[in-house]
């Protein structure tokens, strides 16, 4: 009795030990086999049936916040665009900039205090499309706002924000 299960027992570590060599060799032999995908090395082409994320505009990375500057608005300033961009500036900016974009907002105390929008080193030396973009990505301590605002609607809370330095 004592050699079947001697028999018995060798066989179960034979069993575990042949499946855990096919585990290490599949493990360590799949890296090495595996095709390697750098992230931008190629273009992949769009699913068929898919839609952009950003609503058919260019979506540039926080890196390169410079080729947004370029970009021209493409929203004119009417006095829908701008009140569309004051009603969503008072929904999403307010919290931290305050209503009238100085950067006193309610939570302003308990943060680093956002700048003021109103300021004219803001006006003068940030383009619209700068503004866009970083409401869009964010910045280093502002969340991003590109899954909740559309680029349009980005495009008319700019358009507000220009009104800011005339009051």
């Amino acid at each position: 009795m004592k050699w079947v299960f001697l028999l018995v027992l060798l066989l179960v570590g034979a069993a575990v030990s042949l499946m855990g060599g096919a585990l290490v060799l599949r493990w360590t032999n799949n890296m090495t086999q595996t095709v390697k995908v750098v992230p931008g090395e190629q273009v992949l082409a769009m699913p068929t049936g898919t839609v952009p994320r950003s609503g058919g505009e260019l979506w540039l990375p926080r890196e390169e916040r410079e080729a947004a500057t370029k970009r021209a608005n493409p929203v004119r300033a009417t006095p829908e665009s701008v009140a569309t961009g004051q009603k969503l500036f008072g929904i999403h900016c307010t919290p931290c900039h305050g209503s009238a974009g100085k950067g006193d907002g309610p939570v302003t105390p308990r943060f680093i205090p956002p700048p003021d929008l109103s300021h004219p080193s803001i006006q003068t030396q940030r383009t619209d499309g700068y503004i866009q973009h970083v409401i869009g990505t964010g910045g280093a301590v502002m969340p991003a706002y590109g899954e909740a605002l559309s680029p349009e609607e980005r495009w008319h809370v700019v358009n507000f924000l220009r009104t800011l330095a005339r009051r």
